[in-house]
């Protein structure tokens, strides 16, 4: 399996929110393990009900037939040295690590407005030219080396809704500025609330892509979004996200991308939902066909994971 090009993951955000404490609060994790593998997924991803070492994950994984796709770190790179970085790393890197993962996501969590920063308006977001860019990305660009030696992780920078690197135009910038050592976590969700352009992400940086992240977007609640100035929380509580397939996202350059380039990683399902309002199994079943359907229906058999 870990020869095959592509592989399906999913996140348990369908099942409990990483942030919202009472979204999916009484699921436990052996219900969110079997059914992300009863759907049909070949991993998962790290969420805040999983064990934090190897010896107490791993049987759990094992017993569900998942393995672990990867893990977000939250990072502070934009307040901190690259010495301290690595330090608060560690033993999420080792878990990951150890647990067979080779991507860790990177969320910058560095400059977000007050204590509660996704409970802001998303006008408050940071915006990248507020620190110094070069200096930023000399610090990314160093930590990713870091994790690529020290534990054979790739970094995947996840360009995010209320962090530094939310627009086109910052992520084109983060980019081009940052070493080849920086991965990206194309995010579609993400993406498209921000303004990002897919097709010329994947066209001029494809190669930078080590982890892909699919999540729709419901039009009319981005609508809502945008002209009340909601804040991320009360976006993901109204349903600006959904499963891939059920909302207005456009995936064909997406879809292109994975089948013509050289991409070898995941793809996750991922989608922050009420789980009272979209039974989660249900949700990730019918996007796990879907991205059959769509993204691994051109692609050679040996290429995809069984």
């Amino acid at each position: 399996m870990m020869n095959s090009r592509i592989q399906l993951g999913v996140s348990p955000l369908s099942w409990t929110n990483d942030v919202l404490p009472d979204l999916g609060d009484t699921i436990s994790l052996e219900i969110c393990l079997k059914q992300a593998a009863s759907a049909g997924y070949q991993g998962i991803e790290l969420g805040r009900k999983f064990p934090r070492t190897h010896a107490a994950l791993a049987p759990l994984l094992h017993e569900a037939g998942l393995q672990l796709a990867s893990g977000w770190h939250s990072g502070f790179l934009a307040d901190r040295s690259v010495a301290e970085e690595a330090a608060a790393v560690h033993s999420h890197a080792e878990l990951l690590k150890a647990s067979g993962a080779n991507v860790m996501v990177y969320g910058e969590c560095g400059r977000m407005p007050g204590a509660h920063p996704l409970d802001k308006p998303l006008s408050f977001s940071p915006a990248l030219c507020s620190l110094n860019v070069d200096d930023y990305a000399r610090k990314v660009s160093e930590f990713a080396d870091i994790l690529l030696s020290r534990y054979g992780l790739k970094l995947a920078y996840h360009h995010h809704l209320m962090m530094l690197v939310e627009q086109h135009h910052e992520l084109d910038e983060f980019l081009t500025k940052t070493s080849e050592s920086v991965g990206l976590v194309l995010d579609s969700g993400h993406a498209i609330a921000a303004g990002v352009d897919l097709k010329q992400i994947t066209t001029r940086f494809g190669h930078r892509v080590v982890h892909i992240h699919l999540k729709d977007i419901r039009a009319d609640i981005l609508h809502r979004v945008q002209k009340e100035d909601l804040s991320f929380n009360d976006a993901v509580r109204a349903g600006l996200f959904t499963v891939p397939g059920e909302g207005c996202i456009d995936y064909s350059s997406l879809i292109d991308f994975v089948t013509h380039s050289d991409y070898r990683g995941w793809l996750i399902v991922e989608a922050e939902q009420d789980p009272q309002k979209e039974e989660p199994f249900a949700a990730v079943s019918r996007a796990f066909r879907w991205t059959q359907n769509t993204f691994l229906l051109s692609l050679p058999a040996e290429e995809i994971a069984q």
